[in-house]
């Protein structure tokens, strides 16, 4: 019996200056099956396509000498690499960036640290895409312009949301100071102390959605990390209370605190602006003359925290919504009080569950409870 040939395995040109980015690449393709070829700079890497045109090339885009786009734009002018698939690799993560790897011609858009499953998946989509029949070619063009559309805007939107966090934080800091100043000068009335002391809480308010802001692109990007420590709770559950105090007030709610235990291991920060967003919520959506209580108890490794209202409650098939951003719940059965606001819970969900937790709601008959509980540190 005739043996069947075997297919010959994809060749993949990976071009990078940086030797372990180089040996990375080689063995997690090579452990996919392909037959990989390794180049260190653009020269050595025109006169391998030369000799043998590869399946895909992985075009890393800072190298001394001809960078990517110089590479790429040579590789497209050789008469039988021009449908070549090629995939950049960049640290440059920006609009100006990614529109010269497209107009250089290059096919897809990688930034570092790039992750093996994240390069093997980029490089099968490429070879399949090579094998598309030219039927299929002007599908596949339109489909790619409107993928590099949403890229370009979402590098945009980065790129605005690292401008608006820096240039407000300075100013919301200078708020915050300057009602300080105003709020200890005795020659003042008290009510221009006590108007300082209000500026200050919503300065102290805008800088934390400012923050907020910042995580939450952390996180799309996959870098909010959390910095665990041994956290006395009580303090860091007063200095909340305290720096809300004057919001609660102005409703007319009271903070109650009863804690079961003293210490968490979490990122002290992140869980401080957890429940500064939880328990401003709760003052918020509070009735006048009620209690907003933190609870706080410890069991089966973790460490779980309770922020309680007497409001309209949540109804359960809304639960989950209320922690996406902008959520708007009114008309959906949630009262006009208990509508989606903003970003902070949100953040709350991915501060809780960048710590390896989860957060929930329950009834409180009246009123929610958002719980959190946050594991112990494996």
């Amino acid at each position: 019996m005739a043996l069947i040939p075997e297919a010959p395995r994809a060749t993949v040109l990976v071009v990078d200056d940086n030797e372990a980015n180089r040996s990375l690449a080689l063995h997690t393709l090579e452990d996919e099956g392909y037959r990989v070829v390794l180049a260190s700079g653009g020269e050595e890497a025109i006169a391998l396509v030369e000799r043998e045109v590869p399946d895909c090339i992985v075009l890393d885009v800072r190298m001394p000498g001809l960078d990517g786009f110089a590479v790429c734009e040579r590789i497209r002018s050789l008469p039988r690499a021009a449908e070549t698939p090629v995939v950049f690799l960049t640290a440059s993560r920006d609009v100006e960036t990614f529109d010269l790897a497209l107009r250089s011609g290059g096919d897809d858009f990688l930034t570092k640290p790039v992750r093996p499953t994240e390069l093997v998946i980029r490089v099968q989509s490429a070879l399949k895409l090579r094998r598309l029949s030219t039927e299929l070619r002007e599908h596949y063009s339109r489909f790619k312009s409107q993928r590099d559309d949403m890229v370009r805007l979402q590098l945009q939107k980065e790129r605005l949301m690292a401008f608006v966090v820096h240039d407000l934080k300075n100013p919301v800091n200078a708020m915050d100071l300057h009602a300080q100043i105003l709020a200890r000068d005795q020659a003042l009335s008290d009510d221009a102390r006590e108007s300082a002391v209000q500026i200050r809480g919503a300065a102290r308010q805008l800088n934390r959605m400012i923050l907020n802001l910042l995580d939450l692109s952390k996180a799309d990007e996959g870098k909010l990390t959390v910095t665990r420590a041994d956290v006395a709770l009580r303090p860091l559950v007063d200095a909340v209370t305290g720096e809300i105090a004057l919001a609660a007030r102005e409703r007319d709610v009271t903070c109650e605190v009863a804690l079961e235990t003293d210490r968490v291991l979490a990122d002290e920060d992140l869980l401080r602006r957890t429940l500064a967003n939880l328990v401003e919520n709760a003052i918020h959506h509070a009735p006048r003359r009620t209690v907003v209580r933190v609870l706080g108890r410890r069991g089966d490794g973790a460490t779980e925290l309770r922020v309680v209202d007497g409001g309209t409650g949540v109804p359960s098939s809304m639960r989950e919504q209320i922690f996406d951003p902008f959520v708007q719940l009114e008309g959906n059965g949630l009262p006009s009080s208990r509508s989606g606001r903003g970003l902070g819970l949100t953040f709350c969900r991915l501060a809780v569950e960048a710590h390896g937790g989860r957060i929930w709601i329950e009834d409180a008959n009246p009123g929610a409870i958002f719980a959190l509980r946050i594991p112990d540190a494996g």
